[in-house]
Formats: structure tokens, C-alpha cells, sequence
């Protein structure tokens, strides 16, 4: 399929990214002012199933920890803590597209992985790779206390999937990768042959985030984490539904106080979903179970909400879509409260809902963690928006003299006075004792408290405040000069759009006609292109999730209009109902294929010599002066047209100025 994600080599990019930083001040097209180098001396760090990650932040499984470049941005951006795409048995899916609407609340119709489990064990094994030859290469200075990162898991739906063969082999393949590493390890270029000899972790991952998603019934949840944490040893987190909150609570939150009167979650979402109180009881029988083996055991608040689809934006074929964004924030936290009320801190909480730059502090002096994110960086501005996040975090605790993430949970809310009472403690105890840990943990369930109940009236989250969607202007994309506003680059979360510097100018039109044993010239009005600065779009990456769209200025959607460059000949072949281009170096030559309009143009060129073939004709001709030297046959017209264009758009995109999967 067109839409199929095809990741690259790990050579490719390693050599991308060593070879970016140094010429651009970037990887991954991701500027390196948004990356997250210095916590200005404060100790970011939070426990995750009792091991140390830098940050509270992490992607959560989605768009942004599938693909290896996805991981090594989100990792750039301060994530310490990867929430890795799910995965399941059923690895070929037919995903309706678009699949993703975030003009404003945000919506997607998607869910497990795009690639096939194999493939995702590699694009995991890669992306732990390259963030380690970053961290150990000299290229990214960054200050002591930012380098623990910690890969988690996240698998669904069903036992009898997690139990067959692929699945085990997944799993296996996650706590042992010392194959992978091997291989990928002989991959490296001579050019960066010192990398060779890095310590490569062989476990990836030990721990788990199960993706119950919608209607999975509650003892089969119950079975998965058991099964997990007695056979496999693995400590779980499971992410429930914010249908746990009931449909009365939930619609009167949604509809009526945020008044988001028009998103309907249908009776049948409740009905399939685990109720409040039969998920209290397996949370409590498998938090026992996970002390007596010793291992984690945690949730995960939550899942996204079922609505109808009404929008207009996703595929009809689709009956319901799956809300995330501002709204869900507030079901999220109630359900963090109420959970609170029960388990008090007994049973560590995860959060993905609405998390942004305003309110991420605010879920970290909660005391959660990770505090994942997937909607915020699908907005304009992508992986650079968290570092906003720590820009954020980091004033507050300045503001209120925290010099770590547990200081910052006592003074965050100004609760600390309140919380020794809670906690019986007559003073305050020092860092690292018990009394200590009961202290920030008493002031964790007061901060809940407080913030989450007033977020239901909170303006911000509210339907008024939300409802607007990017603004048009009243002008069409087309193939080149755009308003190069650049909004499409960053809000693709594999990074599939990019620039590329097209010389300005006039591009000729020349055609061929055979006469007489040769070729008379006809030539048409010049191409003209205005703009030096132009957007293109690299096919492998690219899976039509049509984010990039509704962000445009423009009408058409960058993904669909601009060109789109191929990364091997198979593909480009296989996408017969998609124009784009092909290009290739071998040695002092050159192979262009191009498509327009469903017509293939080829040519081979080197040594000031081309080759050129279209529908319909072959010829040779000098590079110096194609129409006056063509020769070769030809049963009609030859365009000439395409090979001018063609040639123009390669010397842009191997240009030095360039930077893009084409060119390393």
C-alpha cells in the first residue's frame, strides 16, 4: 500500500544524524534550541517501577514512539521515560485515512501499530542505539543528570494474542535484544567506526503498559496483567478507560460543565468497559501479586473516550472516533482523584490526557509518572513544544524554591504544612527517610484534591475555549512556492515533510517532436518558480495520516500536494497511483525516476551524459545542451520538460544546504 510506513536503515540514519547536527544545528530536521541539554541545576529525575528516568516526561504509545527518528525526537525533546507504540498480534491493519484530527480538541481513528512486530522491535533497538551514540558522542553537550531514559512496553489486546508466537517473541526480544545490537552494531559506517565499541544495552525493555483499548472485558484484563506478572515476569501498568467514571458523571462533566454538548459517547462504550468498582477489585488482587513477586504494578489514566463521529474531518466509514485533548484532561484527573480516594498512594499512577505546557507541571506536582503526551506535539511546533514543558516546570520550581520533583510536590500547591498533618508527622523529616516519603506522598493526594477539583470550571478547558479551528487563507497549495510557513515539517510526528532549497528561476518547457530522422524543438511558456524555499514530502515516512492538512494555510494538505520523494525504486514502483520521484547516486552517476500525472519519466546520467525514457520514446543526449544533441527513437512527443525540473529538484536536495533521508 501507498500508505504502508517503510522504516530506514539504521546506517542511514546514524549518518543522518551525526552528519545533521554538525552541518544544520539540528537532527531530524528538530532545531537544537529545542532540545532539552541543562535542567538549570534542579533534579528532574522520578522512579519508574523503582528505576531512575531523568524526566517525568514520555510520548505516549502513538505516532511519536514508532518509527526509531520518532524516538530519538522525543528523547531530544526531554522524554525520559518512552511509552513505546503498542503492538499486537494483528500487525496488518487496514487504518482508514486520515486518521488523525487535531485542529483543535483532537480526535484519531487509529490505534496499534503501523508496522509489523518484527519491524517494531527493530525500530526500537535502533532508536535505543542511536540515542546512546548521541548521548557518549561529544556532539550533543548536555548536563550531568539528563542521560537515564527508560523504554517501556505497551502491548494489548488479548490474552490469546499476547500468548501466540510473535507476540512471546516480541516480548522475549524486548528483555534480550543482543542479536539486534549485533547486527545493527555492523551496520555502522567506517565513518563512524568509534561507535562500534559502545556498551549497546541488550534489555530494552523489562516493564509494561498494557492497552486494554475499548471494550475489553475486565477479567480478561485481569487475566493479561496476571499472566504478565506471575509467567513473565514483566512489571505492568494497565491503562483503563475514562468510561470508569460512569456514563451520568462522565456526560455531565463533558457535556454539561465543559460544555462540549455535541460530543456524544454512545451507551454500547459503557456497556463493553470495566466498571468503577470491579476495577478497584482487580487493581487490589494484582497489586498483591506484584509485591509477592516482587515486581511493579502500577495504572495508567487514560485511555481516549469514545465519541460518535460527527466532525466531519475522519472517514464516514467510521461510526465513533477517539477523543483526546483538553476535555479528556479533566475526565482524566477526576478519575486520578477518585482513584486516590481509594488507593491513596498505595498504587503508583500513570497520566496521558491533554497534557501541554500549561498544565504538565501541574501533573508532575501530582506525583505522576511518567506524564505522557501525543496530542500537544501533533500541534504546530511538534517534538519543540516540550521543551516549553521543562521551560514551564523549571520556573515553578524555582518559584517555589524546589531543587527536585519531590520538593516540588510539597511546595507546589502549598500544601506542605497541611501534608505533615495528614502524614502524623510533629516536623519535617529529612530527605531520603520513610517519614519523608510519607510526607510527599500525603502531599500528592492533597495536590490531587486541589487541582482536580477545579478543573470542571476551569475556562480553559471548557467547549468556548476550544472550538476554533486553524485559520485559510483563500488560496490553493500547489506543487511549489507555497506560503513556506514551514508548519507542515514539525507537526508530522514521523517527520516525513521537509525543506529543501530550490534554486529560483525559470524552468524551460521544451518538447521534442520526430521530423526527418531527428527531432524539431517546440518550446512553451518557462516554469517559473518564485521561491528559493520549498516543502516536499518523503514517502516512506508518510502513512496519509493528514495532520499536516488542517494546519496548512493553504487548501490541498502538504502530504497530498507537494512532491514526494521515494526511498527505493520498489517503492516508487509499488505506488503506481501516486506521483513523486526516485533518485538515486551510484559512484559519478545518477538515476531520476519521476511520475506526473501517472506518466513515468526515467533518465541515467554521468559523465555529461543522459539517457532518457518516457511513455513512448528513449533518447540520449549532452547534459549541456539536451534538445540541440537528442538522438534515439521515439514514437511521439518527448518532453524535455521533466528532465529540466527533475534535475533542478536533485542538485536542490544534494545540495550542501540540504538536509533530508534523500541525501544520506
Amino acid at each position: 500500500m501507498s500508505d504502508d510506513l517503510i522504516p530506514r536503515p539504521f546506517s542511514k540514519l546514524l549518518t543522518r544524524m551525526l552528519r545533521e547536527i554538525e552541518s544544520h544545528d539540528a537532527i531530524f530536521d528538530l532545531p537544537s534550541r529545542s532540545f532539552l541539554r541543562d535542567a538549570k541545576g534542579k533534579d528532574l529525575s522520578v522512579r519508574f517501577h523503582g528505576k531512575k528516568a531523568s524526566t517525568p516526561l514520555g510520548p505516549a504509545a502513538g505516532p511519536h514512539s514508532q518509527l526509531a527518528q520518532n524516538i530519538v525526537l522525543a528523547w531530544l525533546g526531554g522524554s525520559r521515560i518512552i511509552e513505546l507504540k503498542t503492538v499486537q498480534i494483528l500487525d496488518e491493519l487496514e487504518i482508514p485515512r486520515p486518521c488523525i484530527d487535531m485542529r483543535n480538541v483532537g480526535f484519531n481513528v487509529e490505534w496499534s501499530q503501523e508496522l509489523r512486530l518484527k519491524q517494531s522491535i527493530e525500530e526500537y533497538a535502533k532508536a535505543s542505539m542511536l540515542i546512546e551514540i548521541l548521548r557518549t558522542s561529544g556532539k550533543l553537550p548536555m548536563a550531568d543528570g539528563l542521560e537515564s531514559v527508560i523504554y517501556d512496553m505497551s502491548v494489548g489486546y488479548d490474552l490469546k494474542g499476547i500468548k501466540s508466537a510473535p507476540v512471546q517473541a516480541f516480548l522475549d526480544g524486548m528483555r534480550d535484544a543482543s542479536e539486534l545490537i549485533e547486527r545493527f552494531r555492523s551496520e555502522i559506517p567506517t565513518e563512524f567506526k568509534r561507535f562500534r565499541d559502545l556498551d549497546f544495552q541488550a534489555k530494552l525493555s523489562d516493564t509494561l503498559t498494557l492497552s486494554t483499548f475499548h471494550g475489553c472485558p475486565p477479567e480478561e484484563i485481569e487475566r493479561i496483567v496476571d499472566y504478565l506478572l506471575r509467567e513473565k515476569k514483566i512489571s505492568s501498568i494497565i491503562k483503563l478507560n475514562p468510561t470508569l467514571l460512569g456514563p451520568g458523571a462522565l456526560r455531565a462533566l463533558m457535556n454539561d460543565s465543559l460544555g462540549y454538548k455535541h460530543y456524544y459517547t454512545p451507551d454500547s462504550a459503557f456497556e463493553n468497559d470495566a466498571t468503577w468498582d470491579v476495577a478497584v477489585g482487580f487493581c487490589e488482587r494484582l497489586s498483591k501479586t506484584a509485591a509477592a513477586e516482587g515486581l511493579g504494578f502500577g495504572v495508567k489514566f487514560n485511555n481516549t473516550l469514545i465519541v460518535e463521529n460527527r466532525e466531519g474531518f475522519l472517514p464516514k466509514s467510521e461510526k465513533v472516533m477517539y477523543l483526546s485533548g483538553r476535555p479528556l484532561h479533566v475526565i482524566a484527573m477526576n478519575l486520578v482523584k477518585r482513584f486516590r480516594g481509594v488507593f491513596e498512594d498505595r498504587i503508583p499512577i500513570s497520566f496521558s490526557a491533554g497534557i501541554d505546557r500549561s498544565n504538565f507541571p501541574d501533573a508532575v506536582s501530582l506525583g505522576l509518572a511518567p506524564v505522557t503526551v501525543c496530542s500537544d506535539l501533533l500541534k504546530p511546533g511538534g517534538y519543540g513544544r516540550a521543551r516549553g514543558y521543562f521551560d514551564d516546570l523549571l520556573k515553578r520550581m524555582e518559584a517555589c524554591g524546589a531543587s527536585d520533583i519531590p520538593d516540588f510536590i510539597l511546595a507546589a500547591h502549598g500544601h506542605a504544612d497541611a501534608a505533615l498533618a495528614k502524614a502524623s508527622l510533629a516536623e519535617k523529616p529529612g530527605k531520603g527517610t520513610p517519614e519523608y516519603a510519607r510526607w510527599v506522598s500525603a502531599a500528592k493526594l492533597l495536590n490531587t484534591e486541589s487541582y482536580a477539583s477545579g478543573l470542571a470550571s476551569d475556562p480553559r478547558y471548557a467547549q468556548a475555549k476550544n472550538a476554533d479551528l486553524p485559520k485559510r487563507m483563500d488560496s490553493k497549495l500547489s506543487l511549489f512556492d507555497c506560503v513556506t510557513c514551514d508548519k507542515c515539517v514539525p507537526v508530522c510526528p514521523n517527520d516525513a515533510n521537509f525543506t529543501y532549497p530550490l534554486s529560483a528561476g525559470e524552468v524551460p518547457v521544451v518538447k521534442l517532436h520526430p521530423e526527418n530522422g531527428g527531432f524539431r524543438r517546440e518550446d512553451g511558456p518557462a516554469l517559473i518558480i518564485t521561491k528559493k524555499h520549498q516543502l516536499a514530502n518523503f514517502a516512506d515516512f508518510c502513512n496519509d495520516c493528514g495532520n499536516c492538512d488542517p494546519f496548512c494555510p493553504e487548501e490541498g494538505g502538504p502530504y497530498k500536494v507537494k512532491p514526494r520523494f521515494f526511498g527505493s525504486l520498489e517503492r516508487f514502483e509499488a505506488a503506481k497511483g501516486r506521483d513523486g520521484l526516485f533518485l538515486q547516486k551510484d559512484g559519478d552517476r545518477w538515476q531520476v525516476h519521476g511520475r506526473v500525472d501517472g506518466k513515468v519519466y526515467a533518465y541515467d546520467a554521468g559523465g555529461g551524459k543522459v539517457s532518457y525514457a518516457g511513455d513512448g520514446f528513449l533518447v540520449k543526449f549532452d547534459a549541456t545542451d539536451p534538445a540541440g544533441t537528442a538522438e534515439g527513437e521515439a514514437s511521439g512527443e518527448v518532453d524535455l520538460t521533466f528532465y529540466f525540473l527533475f534535475e533542478r529538484i536533485r542538485a536542490a536536495i544534494f545540495s550542501d544546504e540540504a538536509a533530508n533521508y534523500i541525501k544520506y
